[in-house]
C-alpha cells in the first residue's frame, strides 16, 4: 500500500509519528478537513498532471483552482489531468490519496502559490484517510519540489 511507502520514506527521517490515520475517509478537501478538525483551504491537495515531459504533481491549497491560462503559460500546454488509472500507474498512489511523498522516480513536484499565506499545510500520506501536517519549509524538504509556481486562481 502507498501509505506503508510513505511511511518508510519518513521513518528515515524519524518523522513516521507524524502522520495521521482516521478513521474516516479524508479523500476530497472537505473530508480531510473535517477528519483534521481545519479549514479546508489549509489541505494541501496534490493534483497530477502529464506533460511532455512527463508525469507532474501541483500541490495546492485546498481553495485553490488550476487557472487554465496560467497553466499553459508555465507549462506551454493544456492542461490534461490523468485518470485514476494513471495517477496509480506514473505517481504510485490512488485519487484520494495523492501527495508528494514516496512517489514514481521521474515524477515533478511543484508547489502552487496558494500554499505561501500558510505557516503549516495538511498534504495526505498515500492513503483515502491519512494527512500530517508539515511547515511550508518542511513540505519543499520532503516533497523535493522542483519550484514555486503560479497556477491556480479563485483562493485570491
Amino acid at each position: 500500500m502507498a501509505i506503508e511507502k510513505v511511511k518508510e520514506f519518513f521513518r528515515q527521517y524519524g518523522m513516521e509519528d507524524r502522520i495521521r490515520e482516521f478513521e474516516v475517509s479524508s479523500a476530497t478537501v472537505e473530508l480531510a478537513a473535517a477528519a483534521l478538525g481545519c479549514e479546508p483551504f489549509r489541505i494541501a491537495k496534490s493534483l497530477s498532471f502529464m506533460t511532455e515531459e512527463g508525469p507532474i504533481l501541483i500541490v495546492a491549497a485546498g481553495d485553490a483552482k488550476v487557472d487554465n491560462q496560467k497553466y499553459k503559460a508555465q507549462f506551454h500546454a493544456k492542461a490534461k489531468m490523468l485518470t485514476p488509472d494513471e495517477t496509480i500507474n506514473l505517481i504510485g498512489h490512488a485519487v484520494g490519496g495523492v501527495c508528494p511523498f514516496a512517489v514514481n522516480e521521474g515524477v515533478r513536484i511543484y508547489l502552487d502559490e496558494s500554499l505561501k499565506r500558510f505557516e503549516t499545510v495538511f498534504p495526505a500520506c498515500g492513503s483515502s484517510n491519512s494527512a500530517m501536517e508539515l511547515s511550508l519549509p518542511e513540505l519543499e524538504k520532503y516533497s523535493a519540489a522542483a519550484g514555486w509556481i503560479d497556477v491556480c486562481k479563485g483562493w485570491e
